[in-house]
């Protein structure tokens, strides 16, 4: 996803439950902890509920696991 391209494109703010993820801001897109990259709303699968942080796909949610680990 390119959010530079498309119009109205807005960070949206979530709470990360339990196999759901609830709206506190509307928006479109949240960005990967990891890598920093946009991620559609709709294309949203993995997400830390522990650390809050979303990912853009289980390569990122594994290094954060493992990053976590080491702390």
């Amino acid at each position: 996803m390119n959010i530079h391209g498309l119009q109205g494109a807005s960070e949206a703010k979530l709470k990360y439950l339990d196999a759901v993820f609830r709206v506190i801001k509307p928006g479109t897109f949240v960005k990967c902890a990891i890598t920093g990259k946009p991620i559609s709303i709709e294309e949203l699968k993995y997400w830390s509920v522990e650390r809050q942080e979303a990912y853009i796909d289980v390569k990122a949610s594994l290094e954060a696991e493992k990053t976590a680990s080491v702390r």
